[in-house]
């Protein structure tokens, strides 16, 4: 009963989602055609066009794209191919380390680095531009790369390696030509969850973007002028102060629903589509050995020239494979061979020492400039002024939100993991992994959008603790329910039946067996989901945080707001100019950042020892 209640919650929440955007959407006339095709937006002449806030879109996105790709496809083929077996798991853990910095501290790097680099550059004043958006989402997505591109080149069975390398093949070669065919939808899978995560992002291109509407390129050679000008995109659009302005009815509030309606249908596709790619398998085994063969074929005639014909004893066969031939000299083709081999080591090897310089900047960049978080007062004190004083109620409203975020999540995502994993056939699995990795996919501005539509329109909570919690729950919900589904898929066969041979019915098989397996990886996926959470933005700034004014531990539900930190850094990083506000600033950053590395470290020991007890 309590795990259909979950899948239901879980299936409601999606819905709700839609039907907010849906019942929006026709509460006003909106003219499809031009809302695509123009670049006007003018609310006080009814003129709803948002091609340019589309091209803006597309635009940050394939820039980040471009430059995280072949850098995090690189990086994963150096830590899953070139590196030591002891080092793989620290290296990755490094590069992954991008991952638990906030978009709102990204925002807040993209301020003091990137908009003066791109000042510089193009000579644009201020150096907000859509360049300088697509360059820190590099940064961003980079760690979705690396982290789904070593799982596909992880999960290449090792036979394929041998079955090359027995060919003579260098370790590059191998590579390219047995692990990179089998591995390459899981790599193209991971583009694709980078683009979605590039096309949701909200707070970060927010701060950097310029937000000016009406940027459309007029011809191809303007392409580059437009990307280092401001520009607009349809989540920094959705965010700005419209959305409260609109109202929640009318022409404009249902152009800005038609846009959350095309936002949310684009970054659903990819989700889907990218989780799919790498769930089916690509069976390159053969197909990478023959490439080997032939290409050992090709080169038939060096290897005779250097070393003689492929048949003779085992040594012969190693001085072939090393490209020498009987004098122990390397003939030329072998020599072109090795060069390019060292030449691909070195270069795989300097992109993942680019994406471990790039964690280390960003330590370097906020401890650097975060001096008011490294004393005791700042932690303890509540805040004065604009930018005066401490944290203390922003760290206590965090903690709050995210506290009673986690008691939500929890119980849903391990229903809905249970329902996934042992309750539901193969289809209606399918359709709920789906359904929980869209929920996971959807930008988070229009959660916020959604919840201030019901929470402080439709139920008159005003801004609460409450509404965004439950906000913020929707992110947390995800992780939790793949986490505790990929626990129960781990459960040996001979458990199951020897519980169901001792005569237990379904309801105490879960009580004994399912839920003991389930937890480690619900806390293990509650964890990781709150560190996630934690630097949420968006949907505080419409459901429940004020900049001031709110109590340290609210009280009621209605109009009940609290501070937060990410608020509290999003409001001090737009008024960057004054030295005050950005010490403040660096200082809430690095303790969000605490706060999140904490989370996460969390679950590593925590799921050790709960997994070793459930054992």
């Amino acid at each position: 009963m309590g795990t259909g209640l979950a899948a239901a919650a879980a299936g409601f929440a999606l819905a709700a989602l839609v039907a907010f955007l849906v019942i929006g959407v026709r509460s006003g006339p909106v003219d499809w055609a031009a809302l695509l095709t123009s670049s006007v937006w003018d609310p006080a002449r009814q003129h709803f066009g948002a091609s340019a806030m589309l091209w803006g879109t597309v635009a940050v996105a394939v820039v980040a794209l471009a430059l995280a790709a072949p850098l995090g496809w690189a990086a994963a083929i150096a830590i899953v191919e070139l590196a030591p077996r002891r080092w793989k798991g620290v290296l990755r853990g490094g590069a992954e380390l991008l991952a638990v910095v906030p978009s709102i501290v990204y925002g807040l790097i993209g301020i003091a680095y990137l908009r003066p680099f791109v000042a510089n550059l193009a000579g644009v004043p201020g150096g907000d531009s859509l360049l300088a958006a697509g360059l820190v989402l590099a940064v961003m997505v980079l760690p979705t790369i690396v982290a789904v591109s070593a799982d596909a080149l992880e999960a290449v069975p090792a036979g394929h390696r041998e079955a090359a390398a027995a060919c003579g093949l260098t370790r590059s070669e191998v590579i390219r030509s047995a692990v990179l065919p089998s591995a390459r939808r899981g790599m193209g899978a991971a583009a694709l969850l980078a683009l979605a995560r590039a096309l949701g992002e909200t707070i970060a291109v927010f701060l950097l973007v310029g937000r000016a509407d009406g940027r459309f390129p007029s011809s191809v050679g303007d392409v580059a002028q437009r990307l280092v000008r401001p520009g607009q995109t349809l989540t920094t659009k959705l965010n700005g102060p419209e959305s409260v302005l609109a109202g929640t009815s009318g022409a404009h509030w249902a152009a800005l629903c038609a846009i959350g309606l095309v936002l949310l249908a684009g970054v659903a596709l990819l989700t889907v589509a990218g989780q799919r790619r790498a769930g089916r398998g690509d069976d390159g085994g053969a197909a990478a050995a023959g490439l080997g063969r032939r290409l050992v074929l090709r080169r038939g005639a060096d290897r005779e020239s250097d070393g003689g014909a492929t048949a003779g004893a085992p040594g012969r066969r190693l001085l072939l494979r090393r490209g020498v031939d009987r004098t122990g000299r390397l003939g030329g083709a072998a020599r072109a061979r090795v060069g390019r081999d060292r030449l691909l080591r070195v270069l795989l090897a300097a992109a993942l020492g680019v994406t471990l310089l790039l964690v280390a900047a960003v330590v370097v960049a906020v401890v650097g400039r975060a001096g008011a978080a490294l004393h005791p007062s700042f932690w303890w004190s509540p805040s004065v002024g604009s930018s005066g004083g401490g944290i203390r109620d922003q760290l206590a409203g965090t903690l709050l939100l995210v506290a009673v975020a986690g008691a939500i999540a929890a119980p849903v995502g391990l229903g809905l993991g249970l329902v996934v994993a042992e309750y539901a056939g193969p289809r209606t699995a399918r359709w709920l992994r789906s359904l929980t990795l869209t929920l996971g996919g959807v930008p988070s501005i229009l959660l916020g959008l959604w919840g201030y539509w019901l929470f402080a329109t439709r139920l008159g909570w005003g801004k609460s603790w409450l509404s965004g919690s439950i906000v913020l729950a929707m992110v947390v919900i995800p992780p939790v329910t793949v986490a505790v589904a990929a626990a129960l898929g781990a459960l040996p066969a001979e458990r199951r039946e020897a519980a169901l041979g001792l005569g237990l019915r379904r309801a105490q098989l879960v009580r004994s067996v399912l839920v003991p397996q389930a937890v480690p990886g619900l806390v293990t996926g509650l964890l990781l989901g709150l560190a996630r959470a934690a630097g949420e933005t968006a949907p505080l700034l419409f459901t429940a945080a004020v900049f001031s004014g709110a109590p340290t531990i609210p009280v009621g539900v209605r109009n009940a707001p609290v501070a937060s930190l990410p608020t509290h850094i999003f409001t001090l990083a737009q008024d960057s100019a004054e030295p005050a506000a950005r010490q403040a600033a660096w200082g809430a950053a690095l303790a969000l950042i605490v706060v999140a590395t904490l989370l996460v470290l969390a679950a590593v020991p925590a799921r050790r020892r709960l997994g070793a007890r459930a054992a």
